[in-house]
């Protein structure tokens, strides 16, 4: 086996995700696990749920993610990379400590993590570190040998992550209407988060006015734009929009909600607008909703013609991607000098989050970084 497909140390991957409801019934229990410890009433959530019901309860997130599954699986077996790859889940079966104790059981001791969130936040890094500590203390507490964990780097400027957008985005365009296909704007779509947490995002050097989130999302936003450009000579106008949000509302979030945004181009005389969600790795509850439900039922009582672009998924090149990190990390982890592959101008994210990286309001352990309590 060529040398650049040696997983070694590693003898398995974890893919976590959120988790999502399968049915009608399973709508309060999952809402109730994400939203655990706030004392958010049944009656609430029930409320709040509302927009899984419109979809039959089931969230398409676990769809997805066996689909990235099989998608990882196929691709690893076509190049020889012998790795076994499992999944767990934050708020729903699978569950992540469920799936840890199979993992432990099959006699894997180092795991590689991905994650499904592409971008540095509490919410899309921290948390689920959080969680792997969390796992990992109750296979400690059950007297399990433990299993070291680490996280693959963010991906968001990986070439397989960002050329399925910029293709996504290039067919929605092409399925305007000719007469105002010229004229239509970009909103590069992400979730909201608090204007804090965005601040705080990254390692304590990229703190600031929206801290890494922002320009990680900023830094992709322009790479697809100027792709577009480059293979349509046309040079479509863009923004940064968000969705999603979810917060008490004195609570400072990152805006424009996409709604606004909506409104204030057709406001401008704007023709079209492409809507890309460049923020998700799939098209779950999300994406469903908030665009296609939501912000398209806007558009159309604005009269504004909208597309929404597709997400990665689990496209062949982002499969083909998540094999490159991995050979990528295992590389590093055996002393070998490595050249990551990142487009934009951020550079490769870090291997090991840093202590000070994507703090939680209340600190908590956090494995698979450098505060890690599982070295």
């Amino acid at each position: 086996m060529p040398d650049v497909l040696d997983p070694a140390p590693y003898d398995a991957l974890l893919l976590l995700s959120f988790g999502g409801p399968e049915g009608p019934d399973d709508v309060v229990p999952f809402l109730e696990n994400v939203t655990r410890g706030r004392g958010i009433p049944k009656e609430r959530l029930k409320e709040v749920g509302q927009h899984y019901f419109l979809f039959g309860g089931v969230s398409p997130i676990n769809a997805q993610n066996r689909a990235l599954l099989d998608a990882l699986r196929e691709d690893f077996a076509a190049h020889g990379l012998d790795l076994p790859v499992y999944w767990g889940n934050r708020n729903w079966a699978p569950y992540l400590t469920d799936t840890l104790r199979e993992m432990v059981a099959d006699g894997r001791r180092r795991i590689l993590v991905l994650a499904t969130s592409a971008y540095a936040s509490y919410s899309g890094c921290r948390q689920y570190r959080e969680n792997l500590a969390e796992a990992l203390a109750t296979l400690e507490a059950e007297g399990r040998e433990l299993p070291r964990i680490d996280k693959l780097r963010h991906y968001f400027n990986h070439p397989g992550f960002i050329e399925p957008m910029i293709e996504g985005v290039l067919e929605s365009l092409a399925d305007l209407p000719e007469d105002v296909r010229e004229g239509a704007h970009l909103a590069f779509s992400t979730h909201s988060i608090p204007e804090t947490a965005a601040d705080t995002s990254g390692p304590a050097g990229q703190h600031g006015d929206g801290g890494a989130y922002v320009r990680q999302h900023l830094d992709v936003a322009r790479l697809i734009a100027e792709a577009v450009r480059e293979r349509t000579g046309v040079d479509h106008p863009w923004r940064l929009v968000y969705q999603s949000r979810s917060g008490a509302p004195h609570i400072p979030w990152l805006e424009p909600d996409i709604c606004d945004h909506l409104e204030e181009l057709h406001g401008q005389g704007v023709p079209a607008v492409v809507m890309a969600p460049i923020g998700f790795v799939s098209d779950h509850m999300e994406v469903l909703y908030d665009l296609d439900t939501e912000a398209k039922a806007k558009a159309e009582e604005l009269g504004l013609p909208v597309r929404r672009s597709a997400t990665v998924g689990a496209d062949p090149r982002f499969a083909a991607a998540v094999r490159d990190l991995v050979t990528e990390r295992a590389a590093a982890e055996r002393g070998k000098k490595v050249a990551p592959c990142a487009l934009g101008a951020l550079g490769a994210s870090h291997d090991v989050c840093p202590v000070g990286c994507c703090p939680a309001r209340a600190p908590k352990p956090a494995a698979a970084g450098a505060d890690s309590p599982y070295a």
